[in-house]
């Protein structure tokens, strides 16, 4: 038996999503013990000491090393994934988790894996584990959203349509650049017409799906189509006849440098000679990249980090046309917290029996609605979203009739 209390561990819990989950559970009393494992070590110290209220301590561990996987996430009641990119790290770390029979949770975006571990799901059900993946902003949040307004506020659901935009983080490292390449290069699924289709980023197919939205603390943002998983899942529990997915980073000079490096081939790990040296493409984008967006921060006067992210599930409700608009803005964070914070209530929603179902899930499969909004007042500030949606942080819920009236919804 296990003498310690509960005990979650949070992998890659240095990292712009880990530390906001690894602080919001610290600040919870669900678990009394927080283990923070992260492939710098010095650095997960530094984080465990400046945290109190409870036991934190810290444990190196790299993604891609079974041994050190199965050694971190040892004794947890529930560990939080975070690492990515993970198409290349989910499947050894949900792996080792299934072996050890411990519930799991993470904040998986990408498509391709996901459809991947979903079909490990009889694994989990035979390990006896609830694997909860994709518990972000989006996914996640969104997935739930969908889930809430469909089965509460509307009568037949057409379209779930998610807009995400953010910037502005501290740092942005490899990982998060490699994603975004991946994003531009793979097919990317949008259910339109009542069927799954796949578009291509630098195609037609997926050029005329670009747009802009405007969004509360970002303003008018142009946003392109985005392979994440809602589209996959989504149509699998709710009837409906579109799910897209669209997205930017801003400011908009920044990730329209990383689509011309993409589009000129230089996302590519494949080796080439220049003057007697060997080149690898993606290594001299993510370096120039990452300098190039310390000087358009600066250029463009770009100030704190923001981010929001936005579903439009639109529909009827007894015969008339309704349209719902969920906004999640801050003004403080932008990636970390709207993915960080989820994630954390997601594990502290399992370990309270809230989330029970065995298996590999999205989070529309395995959360209740009613159960996640109901932790927020624990951890969020819930008096920010009743500030004027020019400049909250937090929920802005609007209703548009069938006259285009627009009204704000109370939470």
């Amino acid at each position: 038996m296990k003498s310690h209390g509960p005990k979650v561990t949070v992998l890659g819990g240095c990292g712009a999503v880990g530390s906001v989950a690894v602080k919001t559970l610290v600040r919870h009393p669900e678990f009394s013990e927080v283990v923070i494992a992260d492939y710098n070590l010095k650095k997960a110290k530094g984080m465990a000491a400046k945290l109190r209220g409870k036991q934190v301590t810290a444990v190196k561990f790299d993604a891609l090393n079974k041994a050190s996987v199965e050694k971190a996430i040892r004794g947890s009641d529930i560990v939080v994934n975070c690492v990515g990119p993970f198409y290349n790290t989910v499947k050894p770390i949900l792996s080792a988790v299934m072996k050890a029979r411990i519930n799991y949770v993470d904040v998986c975006d990408d498509v391709d894996v996901t459809l991947d571990i979903l079909e490990m799901t009889d694994r989990a059900k035979k390990a006896g584990i609830t694997a909860l993946i994709g518990m972000g902003s989006s996914p996640g949040v969104t997935n739930i959203i969908a889930k809430l307004v469909s089965g509460q506020f509307l009568s037949e659901t057409d379209s779930v349509d998610i807009f995400h935009a953010h910037g502005g983080e501290p740092v942005e490292g490899e990982g998060v650049i490699g994603h975004r390449f991946h994003c531009m290069t793979i097919d990317i699924p949008m259910y339109l017409d009542g069927r799954l289709q796949y578009v291509k980023y630098f195609e037609e197919s997926g050029m005329k799906l670009r747009q802009t939205f405007t969004f509360p603390v970002l303003g008018e943002v142009p946003i392109f189509p985005y392979p994440h998983p809602e589209q996959v899942t989504i149509p699998k529990y709710i009837k409906l006849n579109r799910v897209t997915n669209k997205g930017s980073v801003v400011p908009n000079e920044y990730y329209n440098l990383i689509g011309e490096m993409c589009r000129l081939g230089l996302a590519s790990k494949e080796p080439i000679g220049v003057k007697g040296k060997t080149v690898v493409p993606y290594d001299f984008a993510v370096a120039y990249i990452i300098k190039q967006r310390e000087r358009i921060l600066k250029e463009t006067h770009f100030g704190r980090q923001r981010g929001c992210v936005s579903v439009v599930v639109k529909g009827k409700h007894d015969g008339k046309y309704r349209e719902y608009r969920f906004h999640m803005a801050s003004q403080s964070q932008a990636l970390g917290e709207g993915t960080g914070i989820p994630v954390a209530m997601a594990a502290i929603l399992m370990h309270q029996g809230k989330i029970t179902e065995r298996g590999i899930l999205p989070p529309e499969a395995a959360v209740n609605p009613a159960d996640f909004l109901g932790l927020l007042p624990q951890v969020m500030d819930m008096e920010k979203a009743k500030a004027s949606a020019g400049s909250f942080s937090g929920f802005l819920i609007e209703k548009v009739d069938e006259n285009g009236n627009v009204s704000t919804v109370d939470m």
